[in-house]
């Protein structure tokens, strides 16, 4: 996910900055189709498809059939067969509140602000809160998120959430005024990560307890690093102390009972006034530029000054791993699985070995996977971090509906001595210049990825494309998006050989007469992504604030953001839920009975193209979510949707 810059018409992280000759994966599409002619519709791709029929919801058709055909099939396919979707689906809407379905219930848990414990300082309306107050605090701006039950029935939990990034009118009592230490400092508490326990009361709701267990890990808590670039390594030796992680876009969750939070715009806190610097090739491979507006931290703390303390931003890209049932641990930096703008961290697991999976968000990117080098068990039995031990490949798309994993191992295929690289720290800390040189392949913003619970098939979805267009029917550039999925040679995940297809192609049929989408499931930009256990897909959407609602972007039928229900074996899709102006439909998880799902809304209020701009004077000129006070200010929430006669979502 990447945050909408107030006052800039683009955000600068859906650019590409990779300068790599690498092919472009709507190229490989393009072709593929071409010559097979077998693109068909429904919903996913379903010629030469590994997965069989295609889905009911609609895509787009192409070359060789129509969506009807592919109805017909997905429909003759799974006759008899009951779907995983009850639910009735809710219309598209830019209202400024969160719609759900009939029969089902929606409450507010945690917004931004909320202290973690009893007696902790209270949130106040006008954003006067100190940043000392804000560390005791729920953080701004809720992203992935896991939920650990701790009772057999699921009934209480640890809830662990990301906080991505700061709006800087929202935040501040005087917005983006002039920057100060204290300002700084309210904006590192307000990123990170919040545990805290919660509980459901059977008259009540959910209610967040006091707990041992609740905590704030933000920017300027202490971290350390393990694997290939350990604790001393000289390109992380920066001023002061190794502390922070920022951007905590989406996360993930390992088999041993951790909690991972993933880094990714990071660039965007470093910047300098240093006349006539600029960026070496493995800076503005990662984005860093001069200027770090709206924030421009560096010109208050010198941390941040890209120029006076430039290997300050190499302490972060990574994949941090917490253990929300030690409130005492220092949280680890583990730099086997890359340095990227990490979209998350999907854990699976085959033949006793753990596999994450992650995307890199901006346009023009990759998708990795790291493979464990043994068991998990056997590792953790050895008290090694199964995390330390491991492979990371990037993924080649092939134009045949194959793929393969390539290996960013130094000393293999072109990342020797001979060609510059050093080790495999080296290779690790440029990741993105590794994957450039084994020839990935490009992807259209490769998001959130997720795992079928039941066969392991994983998809991935592509947010939109700016520099690489879209070649699916052909789309070019590709302002909507898609959802790929693939499976893994004989279904094991830890494999090198993959075949890959199209399982949904986002987009307006007003505006693309290919799209084959309805009133039910029309979406764009799809972002996050998850399965429950019965193995329903949830699709969330960050469609840009640049474009949300306005008939110049092709967006004004779609409505605010969103969250979907798909059932991949019928390929049925529907809307679940809408949200309030100016939001993202974030961070998503769900009770072990599957009778509360927990959903992030993100930044509600911003500045939108759609519906103006907030000010410290009127922070609710776009929404007033979720508290509608006419003194208060909008609070990015976590929410808790529960059927009213207690049935499992989406049934």
């Amino acid at each position: 996910m990447s945050e909408a810059f107030a006052g800039s018409p683009v955000d600068p992280d859906d650019l590409s900055s990779n300068p790599s000759s690498n092919e472009a994966f709507q190229e490989v599409v393009q072709r593929r189709v071409s010559r097979r002619g077998v693109l068909r519709t429904g919903g996913m791709v379903a010629a030469a498809g590994f997965l069989g029929a295609g889905t009911a919801a609609g895509v787009a058709h192409a070359a060789g059939g129509t969506s009807g055909q592919a109805v017909a099939a997905a429909g003759a396919s799974d006759r008899g067969r009951r779907g995983l979707l009850g639910f009735k689906a809710v219309a598209p809407s830019a209202a400024d509140t969160l719609t759900v379905p009939d029969g089902y219930t929606a409450q507010v848990l945690i917004p931004w602000g909320t202290p973690i414990r009893a007696g902790g300082p209270a949130w106040k309306k006008d954003a006067s809160n100190t940043a000392a107050e804000q560390a005791q605090q729920i953080g701004f701006n809720h992203d992935g998120m896991h939920y650990f039950p701790t009772s057999r029935g699921g009934d209480s939990g640890l809830l662990v959430l990301n906080h991505e990034y700061v709006d800087t009118t929202l935040l501040y009592k005087d917005g983006g005024a002039a920057v100060t230490q204290e300002k700084v400092d309210k904006a590192l508490h307000a990123h990170g990560v919040s545990v805290v326990k919660i509980e459901r009361d059977r008259r009540r709701g959910w209610r967040l307890v006091d707990s041992r267990y609740n905590r704030r890990v933000h920017g300027n808590t202490p971290m350390t690093f393990s694997g290939p670039v350990k604790p001393g390594h000289p390109e992380i030796a920066a001023k002061g102390p190794v502390k922070g992680t920022l951007n905590n876009c989406s996360s993930g969750f390992t088999p041993w009972g951790t909690y991972v939070t993933c880094e990714e715009n990071w660039n965007s806190y470093f910047g300098t006034d240093q006349a006539g610097w600029t960026p070496d090739t493995e800076q503005k491979r990662y984005g860093l530029q001069a200027s770090s507006a709206p924030y421009n931290w560096h010109k208050a703390d010198p941390r941040f000054d890209i120029a006076a303390n430039p290997k300050e931003a190499n302490r972060f890209g990574w994949v941090v791993e917490i253990d929300p049932f030690d409130p005492k641990s220092t949280p680890v930096k583990r730099t086997a699985l890359g340095r990227v703008k990490h979209e998350g961290a999907t854990f699976t697991e085959s033949r006793g070995r753990v596999v994450a999976y992650t995307g890199d968000d901006q346009d023009g990117e990759y998708v990795y996977k790291f493979v464990g080098g043994d068991s998990w068990r056997r590792l953790r039995a050895r008290r090694q971090s199964p995390l330390d031990h491991g492979t990371l490949y990037v993924a080649k798309f092939n134009d045949d509906g194959t793929g393969t994993w390539l290996p960013l191992v130094f000393g293999t295929g072109p990342l020797t001595a001979a060609n510059g690289w050093k080790d495999q720290a080296d290779v690790l800390l440029r990741t993105r210049t590794a994957a450039d040189t084994v020839g990935a392949t490009k992807l259209d913003r490769p998001e959130w990825v997720a795992v079928h619970p039941h066969n392991k098939d994983v998809y991935l979805t592509l947010t939109n494309g700016v520099g690489n267009g879209g070649a699916v029917n052909p789309r070019k550039p590709n302002p909507y998006g898609h959802i790929v999925r693939w499976r893994e040679r004989h279904g094991d995940n830890t494999a090198l050989t993959f075949e890959w297809d199209i399982f949904a192609l986002g987009g307006d049929p007003a505006y693309d007469p290919s799209v084959k989408l309805g009133p039910d499931n029309i979406f764009g930009s799809p972002d996050g992504l998850g399965f429950d256990r019965s193995g329903r897909l949830w699709i969330e959407t960050d469609i840009s604030n640049s474009s949300q609602n306005l008939a110049s972007k092709g967006y004004d039928n779609i409505g605010n953001n969103q969250l979907l229900a798909a059932d991949p074996k019928t390929g049925e899709i529907r809307r679940f839920l809408v949200g309030p102006r100016g939001a993202e439909i974030t961070g998503w998880t769900i009770a072990p009975d599957q009778r509360s799902m927990f959903v992030n809304v993100q930044h509600p209020g911003e500045s939108t193209a759609a519906f103006g701009t907030p000010t410290p004077e009127n922070p609710r000129a776009v929404s007033n979510w979720p508290e509608y006070d006419a003194a208060g200010r909008p609070r990015p929430a976590t929410v808790v949707i529960r059927r009213k006669d207690g049935g499992v979502i989406g049934t």
